[in-house]
């Protein structure tokens, strides 16, 4: 037998998974003939490594098949070839140890299929479509269908792509190596949309073998088991005129109300484990819901893949892979397309500030803290046993910028709320003295991060005129919601936690205390115009003992009903967008929890009916009425009448439209005492309409209160004029002038 034209330690390499460079050997190559090597005596030889095999033929695509010669019993086979012209396209034909003999293209054949352009961009760290490239897509190469996979890894010493396809050998397929950008790439024929696969990563020093689920896999199996999906979309979209019309829809100056919803959770099919509605079903069931009840928008948390339900999907291994709990991708694409034909925006939690630590996720990805920070000091939430993102990293700036872009440009995501914004703002969040470490400045300000969401922001903006930004950020952080060019942040909304926190405390106190707390309600409006706020009243408060907002009210069931509906009042009156967790509309007594369908069994009783019906005519007026919604965001559109009534816990105040005759007034009572004949002061000495009344009988109230009053000239409270109210207990009124 011809002594191979490998030494045997390089054959050993391929066999034994640790050569690096498998591409440099294996597939159809040029050696040298003499020692001159002119291109006379240049000839041509083919490789191939197939453990599974017996006996390996070359068949080209026109002349005679060679049979190719093992080498050492490791797989390893090889054959001299004449000399052609150029180079030709070949298959294998493989007759394996055990079963039938098979065809099969070499992935050895194929050159590198990235371009110059996203790697350069790559380098940079400036790519902001890598989902386009990076990850499993399927392509075709000389006339040949298959699959390119890229993964990035800079610091390993082999990866390779394993699935069922090659019995989950990593020495098969070895992918070829970018050293300038740490990018490694394969095409591998024949793989296409379903096959599952993983990286399998052979860490610096060969010390470690990591098999690794792919950070840009656009599909993944279903928890527990962790293999990503190939998965290419054939879904054809038919929401045109919604986001034609989305920049128009979506402005500042429109309504904005939320329903955010857990999928899992909303609603389940009956005795079945676990139960959950997929994505035609919601689209079935909870579109018409939320446009029955009113709402703009609906804001989903995570929809992408994580392994840990209880984690609500903050703590995500599969950035680019829509969770497949509820369908495939196209599933999802379907329900936002239905909800835009609905009218109803999608908004999508959005969890840039940490990573979950699970072994096949972006956990030490290439043996070293690729993703992550190396010094736990920065990269390691411990309350939530998650990694930190390393926003210094070209890695992650063009892994995050492209996700961000990704849900809007591949699911028409309507809005991105980003989670845990303080946490990434601050490098001593949630930290002792000593256990963080100083910016250069030597200050507590995380710089990269800062400088991440300015960019993820203007990229969002740029690309997606129309799309808005939330952020979740709970300190008094300056400029959360001003534009990047003035130094500020660059969302379009800040979830305004200050005015929930100081609401909800001051609604669990029983009313006869209330008079001593004035303040906790009138205080928001201090800062209300500092930036562009969204009121939430969102999962994280209905959650971890905190009880239901029904169950926070104090008194007696008549009371812990009219204290919610007299809570919504207050909310929807207030300037700032808003949002309502799933099952606080109709009163739920429970805490949520992620394992169980709402209990939607209480809408069957009338007080559980009354919540439900007035925040869905609290959305119609909302929508209806300008002076709701169109100035929330300085003081053209709110002016107090009254605060100082402390003793009979009253607000009243006008909320104005862009045309200051457009307004309504809005008279709130936090005790349970009904007030007869009290004097308010009034803009106008003309007729007002009592257009919602939260004591209705309709809501489940005592039915107290007038359908109309009378201004009358006198001024009164700073107001023009006055009129005599009668005010009913433990509620809230809207009047508008006829």
């Amino acid at each position: 037998m011809k002594k191979p034209s490998l030494k045997i330690e390089e054959i050993e390499a391929i066999s034994n998974g640790s050569h690096g460079n498998v591409f440099a050997v294996l597939g159809l190559h040029e050696v040298g003939g003499d020692e001159t090597k002119s291109s006379a005596s240049l000839s041509l030889i083919v490789r191939a490594f197939r453990p599974d095999a017996k006996r390996v033929w070359l068949i080209p695509e026109r002349g005679k098949e060679v049979e190719l010669k093992p080498h050492g019993g490791l797989g390893y086979f090889e054959a001299h070839l004449p000399r052609r012209k150029q180079r030709f396209h070949y298959r294998f034909r493989v007759e394996p140890y055990h079963g039938e003999t098979y065809e099969i293209e070499d992935p050895y054949a194929f050159g590198p299929q990235l371009s110059d352009f996203d790697l350069q961009l790559w380098g940079e760290g400036n790519h902001h479509h890598t989902y386009r490239w990076m990850g499993a897509h399927k392509i075709t190469v000389d006339g040949v269908e298959g699959t390119r996979f890229t993964v990035a890894a800079p610091n390993a010493a082999r990866v390779s792509v394993v699935g069922p396809f090659n019995q989950w050998d990593g020495r098969v397929h070895g992918m070829r190596h970018h050293p300038a950008q740490g990018l490694w790439e394969i095409f591998l024929p024949h793989v296409t949309d379903g096959d599952i696969y993983k990286f399998e990563i052979k860490t610096a020093g060969g010390s470690h073998l990591l098999l690794k689920s792919d950070p840009y896999a656009q599909y993944a199996e279903l928890r527990p088991e962790t293999a990503s999906v190939v998965w290419s979309s054939s879904y054809e979209w038919a929401d045109d005129e919604w986001m034609t019309h989305r920049p128009q829809t979506q402005s500042l100056e429109r309504p904005i109300s939320i329903y955010e919803v857990h999928a899992g959770s909303w609603r389940r099919h009956i005795n079945q484990n676990p139960g959950y509605l997929s994505w035609h079903d919601l689209a079935e069931q909870l579109i018409p819901y939320v446009k029955e009840m009113g709402f703009t928008h609906i804001e989903l948390m995570p929809v992408a893949e994580h392994p840990y339900d209880p984690s609500w999907g903050y703590q995500i291994t599969g950035y680019f892979a829509p969770t497949s709990r509820y369908g495939n991708p196209d599933d999802l694409r379907f329900f936002v397309d239905q909800c835009h034909q609905a009218g109803i925006g999608v908004i999508i939690d959005w969890v840039p500030a940490h990573f979950a630590k699970d072994a096949h996720g972006l956990q030490r990805f290439d043996g070293t803290a690729l993703y992550e920070h190396e010094d736990p000091r920065k990269g390691e939430h411990r309350d939530w046993g998650t990694h930190i993102f390393n926003y210094s990293r070209r890695e992650v700036l063009n892994f995050l910028l492209s996700n961000a872009i990704y849900w809007l440009e591949e699911f028409h995501i309507d809005g991105l709320r980003v989670d845990a914004v303080a946490s990434m703002l601050y490098l001593d969040y949630s930290r002792e003295d000593g256990e963080w470490i100083p910016n250069i400045y030597g200050g507590r300000e995380n710089l990269e991060a800062i400088s991440f969401l300015r960019q993820f922001n203007d990229l969002v903006h740029y690309y997606h005129p129309g799309v808005l930004t939330f952020a979740e950020e709970s300190t008094s952080w300056q400029g959360v919601s001003r534009p990047t060019s003035s130094g500020g942040l660059g969302f379009d909304l800040k979830w305004n936690m200050g005015w929930m926190n100081d609401t909800l405390d001051y609604i669990e106190k029983d009313p006869v205390y209330r008079r001593y707390h004035q303040d906790q309600l009138s205080f928001s409006m201090i800062y209300a115009f500092t930036e562009q706020f969204m009121l939430p009243l969102s999962h994280d408060e209905v959650v971890h003992m905190k009880q239901s907002l029904l169950s926070k009210m104090p008194g007696d069931d008549w009371q812990k009903f009219a204290n919610l509906r007299l809570l919504y009042m207050y909310m929807y009156g207030h300037p700032g967008k808003k949002l309502l967790f799933m099952g606080s509309e109709f009163g739920q007594w429970d805490e949520w929890s992620e394992s169980k369908s709402l209990d939607w069994h209480l809408t069957q009783w009338d007080r559980h009916r009354g919540v439900q019906r007035l925040l869905q005519d609290l959305n119609r007026a909302y929508q209806a009425e300008s002076s709701m919604h169109e100035v929330d965001f300085n003081w053209q559109g709110f002016e107090w009448i009254d605060i100082s009534d402390a003793d009979n816990s009253l607000l009243t105040f006008i909320r104005k439209a862009k045309n200051s005759s457009d307004y309504l007034l809005f008279i709130l009572n936090f005790t349970p005492n009904t007030h007869s004949g009290y004097k308010i002061g009034v803009p106008e000495a003309r007729e007002y309409r009592i257009i919602l009344n939260s004591d209705s009988s309709f809501y489940g109230g005592s039915n107290v209160g007038d359908t109309t009053v009378m201004g009358m000239d006198g001024s009164w409270q700073s107001q023009g004029c006055h009129a005599i109210v009668r005010i009913p207990p433990l509620a809230g009124m809207i009047l508008k002038p006829v």
